[in-house]
């Protein structure tokens, strides 16, 4: 199901072959800035760059003798560059190159991720203004609240897609480092203006200071954001999946031909993309809770951090790129039934025009607490007994003193209500 929704470029940046490839751009970045230095030879720098390779398999095969991923990768690339290879690794000790290749793969990832929010937030922008007029009602602990715009619930999810874009964006921009500072990151056989040379090359700046590992807070942030685009993703889908309930019906997920609902009731249209998302984010939260305990090492440096980073930073990235693909395809097609949200409106007799009278009523000279009461009595009786709430105040003795019929016919204007509404958009969209 995820690699139907999957952008292929995601699933092929964490293959092995990939990160391999990362870590012969590393070691090769680091053979120029030696040579730039007078110390590979420029005949052997040639040799290298042209025969630098690796085979997937035969590093497997060597791994299972030598039991480290790094020396086996080395292995197999000196087996393919001959003599000259004694210059590949020359000073390094493996985290420089495992901790800046992981940091251009993230990078990559990220650019994938702020392409799909960018293409999330032109959808929304476009549904926002498409029911930017479009009656509903409002709902707080899922009770009628007051008249909005079903564009305002894009509107909103925009803003929301904004700051996560703006998040992605400073995530990417913290994990753009790399670190060549030696074992625990004094540059005991590394000379100090090396680093900065291959984190040029490779467009990446050097961690200040390090120990034989980047600092993994910059991991933390940048899962932390990835949770908290997928909790944007939920939120979304948690309110579609309210919209789509038999009971309010005011939106449903895209439903193609020859799809089923239900295999036991032919009936069902059921909103399954939206709850698979909300459950996708329950993942991506809990891995985010792995890298944050993944910041604390023992002293400058153990591995408990790396078994952890091989299954999340994979896995959230292209969750989080299948969340966002998928819920651009559900919002994009989304069925809207404004003739159900106009009625839905109706449903309350309504109860939503009760601030308004509360007002009205203190305005026209009554205490806040006996208005409060007068007001709260009759939308108790127009709840329990059917009966439409203009109808009941026109009656009230009470309210009559203060507010003629005609007065109280006028407050119950649905248009009051969404007046404002192009002034939110000017501050959203800027038009």
């Amino acid at each position: 199901m995820i690699a139907r929704y999957t952008r292929p470029e995601m699933g092929r940046l964490w293959e092995p072959g990939n990160r391999f490839r990362k870590w012969l751009d590393v070691e090769i970045a680091a053979c120029e800035a030696w040579a730039e230095m007078g110390e590979i030879p420029g005949d052997a720098l040639k040799v290298i760059r042209e025969k630098a390779r690796f085979d997937v398999a035969r590093i497997d095969e060597i791994e299972k003798t030598v039991k480290h991923d790094v020396i086996a990768f080395l292995t197999s690339v000196a087996e393919f560059v001959g003599p000259e290879s004694r210059f590949v690794h020359m000073g390094l000790t493996s985290s420089d190159v495992v901790d800046t290749a992981l940091s251009l793969l993230m990078r990559e990832a990220a650019d994938i991720i702020i392409g799909d929010l960018r293409q999330l937030m032109e959808v929304l922008r476009t549904q926002a203004f498409r029911y930017k007029d479009t009656p509903c009602i409002g709902r707080s602990h899922g009770i009628h609240a007051e008249p909005m715009t079903f564009g305002l619930k894009f509107a909103l999810w925009h803003e929301d897609a904004g700051r996560n874009l703006r998040r992605m964006e400073q995530a990417r921009e913290t994990i753009s480092i790399g670190k060549f500072s030696g074992a625990v990151g004094t540059f005991s056989n590394i000379p100090v203006e090396l680093e900065a040379k291959v984190c040029g090359r490779l467009g990446l700046a050097p961690e200040p200071v390090a120990t034989q590992v980047v600092q993994r807070d910059r991991h933390a942030e940048y899962m932390a954001t990835l949770a908290l685009v997928a909790a944007s993703v939920e939120k979304i889908a948690v309110e579609l999946r309210h919209l789509q309930r038999t009971e309010v019906r005011e939106a449903e997920e895209p439903f193609t031909a020859g799809q089923k609902g239900s295999s036991a009731m032919p009936h069902k249209r059921n909103p399954v993309g939206s709850e698979n998302l909300s459950g996708l984010a329950r993942v991506v939260r809990s891995n985010a809770m792995a890298a944050l305990e993944d910041i604390a090492l023992w002293h400058e440096r153990d591995i408990s951090h790396s078994s952890v980073e091989r299954v999340i930073i994979p896995d959230s990235t292209i969750l989080v790129d299948y969340m966002l693909h998928r819920l651009t395809g559900i919002l994009k097609d989304l069925h809207v039934y404004p003739e159900r949200m106009r009625a839905n409106i109706e449903m309350s007799y309504g109860l939503y025009n009760s601030q308004r009278i509360l007002l009205a009523l203190v305005a026209k000279g009554m205490t806040r607490e006996d208005a409060y009461t007068l007001v709260q009595r009759n939308a108790m009786e127009s709840w329990s007994k059917g009966v439409a709430f203009m109808k009941l105040l026109q009656k009230d003795a009470g309210i009559a003193q203060h507010l003629s019929p005609r007065e109280i016919e006028e407050i119950f204007d649905l248009k009051y209500y969404l007046r404002n509404v192009d002034f939110v958009f000017r501050r959203v969209f800027g038009e």
